[in-house]
């Protein structure tokens, strides 16, 4: 696959390239890492705040919601008014919520500390990677995308493994704390690496395209969440799932009539960007739900502690970095069509293997064999989606093909973590096992296997990603050409 380079209103770094590669790879892993972190401190925050399971949920999803509902409107707004200013806003809304969440002392507060701390990563997300596409060409563009894909990569399953280390060294409240000397320390950093941009005129940011998307999203996943208390038939499902088909159906409506679109309905008839960014959804989905689903059964059901559960996932979060890291010469000798599609396959084995867990599972066996082979497949599938959904896009919608591939990833992961958790519920409330642990082994096991059909479609779209990267090559000529 042949890419092309473009220019950019990214304002020029005044340091090395390294620095910009160190900042864009730092925030893009605080905004993941937060999206995983509070997973194997659930337990502590349910008993430390008196937590009822479906409140407990959304601190997970509250940060999912808003991250990937407002990725969108802050790509495109960093395109007209600054990168530099829109990254700043970021970091400072993050890092203040961060403080909030960590001193909350009631459950609407870190509720709602999480959704606060989803916009602010909306603002840093994109950036981080519209920043390596604009400073960085040729090979070393290619380096630092998989150094940035192997950071995505890594940062759901380091996320635990700090959970654990932090929830069990210093309590819950300090997986979020700890973000904000970090927080000052990237604004520092970025303080002196970005240097201001040249503010576009007369654009107005489209509200009624973030609001519609934003709400859109979040109903929907509030929808599927209900699911597994109240039924699929209940007025608690039906109707949540109702007005969020007309909010994103109106979403598409005010696209359509908008002067300045959030999303130019045209960017998406590039086959390229539908698939890859279909795919990314996939994998967020399936990183999410696994992350999720793992810290529970280790510490709820082996009943190990926060910290014993961050280090028996140390393994998998290092195979997720390496592969990363070796995806770019992956790319280049199969190609995007044989490395999604096969490692696809990898994941799905990889979690039917997991999802064999019983009440009683030993480590070796049941834990570390499928999350290394589920993330010898998961880590090398990003870098090859990124390099696709980014691949011949003009300046002028370069914030907003990063948006996109970040809004996939985490509107994916919200949505998929609902869906898997309501199977995982439904499962467990209908099982007929005697004991109450096995009972809720099969809920998970039903959660994981769902997640593997997931990685098989995966592998199925990459049969569509041939006929995106033949696309994607002619799209790069006919861009050369223009030149």
């Amino acid at each position: 696959m042949n890419i092309v380079y473009q220019s950019s209103s990214v304002a020029k770094p005044r340091v090395p390239l390294a620095v910009v590669l160190v900042l864009a790879c730092g925030a893009q892993l605080m905004v993941i890492l937060d999206g995983l972190v509070v997973n194997v401190a659930l337990p502590q925050i349910r008993i430390d705040l008196g937590m009822s399971p479906s409140a407990l949920q959304w601190v997970v999803n509250g940060y999912l919601v808003t991250f990937g509902g407002l990725l969108l409107l802050a790509a495109r707004a960093a395109d007209f008014i600054g990168h530099r200013r829109v990254f700043l806003a970021g970091i400072a809304v993050f890092t203040l919520a961060s403080l909030a969440g960590g001193l909350a002392h009631d459950p609407t507060v870190l509720i709602a500390a999480r959704l606060a701390q989803g916009v602010g990563a909306a603002a840093l997300a994109p950036i981080s990677l519209s920043l390596l596409t604009a400073t960085h060409t040729g090979d070393r563009r290619a380096r630092a995308l998989a150094i940035w894909s192997a950071t995505s990569s890594s940062a759901g399953a380091l996320g635990l493994v700090l959970g654990g280390v932090i929830t069990g060294a210093l309590g819950w409240r300090w997986v979020l704390l700890i973000n904000v000397p970090i927080g000052v320390l990237l604004w520092f950093l970025a303080t002196a690496t970005l240097a201001p941009a040249q503010v576009r005129a007369r654009w107005a940011l489209d509200e009624p395209g973030a609001v519609t998307v934003t709400l859109g999203v979040g109903v929907l996943t509030y929808g599927i969440s209900q699911a597994g208390v109240h039924g699929w038939a209940s007025a608690y499902v039906v109707v949540p799932l109702g007005a969020a088909v007309a909010l994103l159906g109106l979403f598409v409506l005010v696209e359509r009539r908008s002067s300045n679109p959030l999303v130019p309905l045209s960017i998406l008839r590039r086959r390229n960007i539908v698939v890859a960014n279909t795919v990314i959804a996939g994998l967020g989905a399936i990183m999410t739900a696994t992350m999720y689903f793992l810290s529970l059964y280790l510490q709820q059901v082996l009943g190990q502690s926060p910290l014993r559960t961050g280090l028996a996932l140390v393994p998998m979060s290092i195979v997720l970095t390496l592969g990363a890291l070796a995806s770019r010469s992956l790319l280049a000798a199969f190609g995007v069509r044989r490395l999604i599609a096969g490692r696809g396959l990898l994941m799905a084995a990889g979690l039917v293997w997991l999802a064999t867990i019983t009440a009683h599972s030993g480590y070796v066996l049941h834990i570390l064999g499928p999350t290394l082979v589920w993330a010898a497949g998961a880590s090398i599938v990003i870098m090859p989606c990124v390099a696709l959904a980014t691949t011949g896009i003009d300046a002028e919608h370069a914030g907003l093909a990063s948006g996109l591939v970040n809004t996939a990833r985490g509107t994916g992961g919200a949505v998929g973590l609902a869906i898997l958790a309501t199977t995982a519920a439904t499962v467990t409330a209908h099982s007929n096992a005697a004991d109450s642990l096995e009972r809720l082994v099969q809920g998970y096991s039903a959660a994981i296997v769902a997640a593997a059909i997931i990685a098989t479609l995966v592998s199925v779209l990459a049969v569509a990603a041939r006929a995106a990267e033949a696309n994607s090559t002619e799209a790069d000529k006919a861009t050369r050409g223009d030149r």
